[in-house]
C-alpha cells in the first residue's frame, strides 16, 4: 500500500483503461474525495454503487450502474439498472460487472489495518475481483468513520492506494412515523416471540416495528442493515447479551456510528454471508419485515416499480423472505400502509401490472391487521388479505375482482 495525497490521485486515474467501471462504497460512505477526483480526470466512466445517495458527479459521460437506486441515482437519464439479488451481486462482479478500480470509504489505520466501517456489504468481493482481473483499490481513510469488525477489516496489502482525509461523515436522520405505520408496526411487534432473530428493511414501518419491540428480551439481529433502532433495542436490554449483530451495512446518526466504533459484538460481514438464504435459515426464529408498495390477492408483492419505472430495486428482500421461511418457526412479514395518500388508492390490488418482487411471505401486515397466508389455500390467501388486511372501503370490490380471478 502506497499513501499519496488526493494531489497525486490524478497520476493514478491516469493510468486507467478507457471508459473504466469505478465501483465504490455506497449508502453513506461514499468516498466524495476520491470520486470528485476521478471526476475531474476521467472524461468517461461507469459508476456502480448500491443506495446512491445525492451528491454523485452527474454529467455526460457519467454513466450509473447499480442493483438497488438511491435518490441520488433516482431518475438519472443515463441509468442502468441491473436486476440482481444482493446476495448475487458478487457473483455479477466476479463474471460479469468486473472493476477496474475501487473506491473505499475506510477508517483510520488501525496497526496494519483499516476497517470498511459502515458499509462492507458487496465491497470485500469488488475488491476481490479487482485483485483477479488488474484492477487497482483506492482507499480514503477518515478517523470519523468508524472501525468495526469482521469481513470489515482490511489489511494494507489489500489495498494499493491510500489518501488520508478528515471530513464529517454524513448521517441519516430518522424519518417522522406516521400514525398508521406506528400502528402496523405495534401489530407486528405484538405477534414476534422472545429469543426471535431479526431482520428489517428499509421504511418507516421497520422503524414502527422496532419501537414497538422494546420491551422484548433476547432478541438477535441477523440483518443485511440496521439504523438507530437496534441502539434503542440495545439500551432498552431487549437484544441478546451474548450473541452478536450480524449486519452487512448500517446508517443513521452519529451516535450510532460512534456506538458501533470498536465495538466487537457487532460483526459486519460480506454480503454472501449475511444474505445467504441458508445461512439465513439458521438462525433462530429468522424474522424478517420488509415494506412494499403494493400487494395482490395472490400475495406477490410489487416493491421495485412505479408506473413502469424502476424505483429502487429488490435488494436483499427476497434473500431474507426465502431463508426466513426455511428457519425453524421463522416468518415473513411483508408491511405496508392499505391506502396510499398520495395518489389515494389502494395499495392492495386484483391483481399486480407491475413485475413482482417477490412472493409467498407468511403474512401481509396493513394498519387494519396481519393476514395470514402462508399454509393457506389460494382462497383462503385471497379472504384473508380482502378482509384482515384491505382497506374497508375496498373490500367489496376486491371480492368481486376475487371471483372474476377464479380466486373465491
Amino acid at each position: 500500500m502506497r499513501v499519496i495525497t488526493p494531489e497525486q490521485l490524478a497520476r493514478v486515474y491516469s493510468g486507467l483503461s478507457e471508459n473504466p467501471r469505478v465501483i465504490a462504497s455506497g449508502n453513506f460512505a461514499t468516498p466524495h474525495v476520491l470520486l470528485d477526483a476521478l471526476d475531474q480526470q476521467i472524461a468517461e466512466y461507469r459508476l456502480h454503487l448500491l443506495n446512491g445517495q445525492a451528491g454523485l458527479p452527474a454529467r455526460p459521460g457519467v454513466r450509473y450502474e447499480t442493483a438497488f437506486i438511491g435518490i441520488g441515482m433516482r431518475g438519472y437519464p443515463d441509468l442502468e439498472y441491473v436486476p440482481c439479488r444482493l446476495s448475487l451481486l458478487p457473483v455479477l462482479f466476479r463474471d460479469h460487472y468486473r472493476p477496474d478500480v475501487v473506491l473505499l470509504h475506510t477508517s483510520a489505520r488501525h496497526h496494519d489495518t483499516v476497517s470498511l466501517g459502515t458499509e462492507v456489504n458487496v465491497l470485500p468481493a469488488a475488491i476481490e475481483a479487482a485483485h483477479a482481473n488488474g484492477g487497482i483499490v483506492i482507499a480514503q481513510a477518515n478517523p470519523q468513520m468508524p472501525y468495526t469488525y469482521g469481513d470489515a477489516q482490511l489489511y494494507e496489502n489489500e489495498i494499493d492506494y491510500l489518501v488520508e482525509v478528515d471530513e464529517p461523515l454524513p448521517t441519516h436522520p430518522a424519518g417522522e412515523i406516521s400514525d398508521v405505520s406506528m400502528e402496523i408496526g405495534a401489530r407486528i411487534a405484538a405477534v414476534i416471540e422472545p429469543g426471535s432473530t431479526m431482520q428489517l428493511g428499509i421504511g418507516a414501518v421497520p422503524d414502527a416495528v422496532l419501537t414497538g419491540l422494546a420491551r422484548h428480551q433476547g432478541l438477535r439481529i441477523w440483518s443485511e442493515m440496521f439504523s438507530d433502532g437496534v441502539l434503542g433495542l440495545e439500551r432498552a436490554g431487549a437484544l441478546a447479551a451474548d450473541i452478536p449483530k450480524t449486519a452487512s451495512f448500517i446508517f443513521g446518526s452519529r451516535e450510532l456510528y460512534d456506538w458501533v466504533h470498536m465495538n466487537r459484538s457487532i460483526r459486519m460481514m460480506r454480503t454472501e454471508h449475511v444474505n445467504d438464504p441458508a445461512a439465513i435459515a439458521r438462525q433462530a426464529q429468522m424474522t424478517s419485515v420488509n415494506a412494499a408498495l403494493q400487494v395482490d390477492l395472490f400475495d406477490q408483492a410489487n416493491a421495485s416499480r412505479m408506473n413502469g419505472r424502476i424505483f429502487s430495486g429488490f435488494g436483499g428482500a427476497t434473500d431474507f423472505m426465502v431463508g426466513a421461511l426455511h428457519s425453524r418457526g421463522g416468518r415473513s412479514f411483508i408491511a405496508l400502509p392499505s391506502w396510499h395518500p398520495k395518489a389515494n388508492v389502494s395499495t392492495i390490488v386484483p391483481r399486480i401490472t407491475e413485475p413482482v418482487t417477490s412472493f409467498q411471505h407468511s403474512a401481509v401486515a396493513t394498519e387494519h391487521g396481519i393476514a395470514q397466508v402462508f399454509g393457506r389455500s389460494q382462497s383462503e390467501q385471497a379472504t384473508n388479505i380482502i378482509t384482515q388486511a384491505a382497506h374497508p372501503s375496498q373490500r367489496e370490490y376486491l371480492t368481486a375482482q376475487a371471483k372474476e380471478l377464479n380466486l373465491l
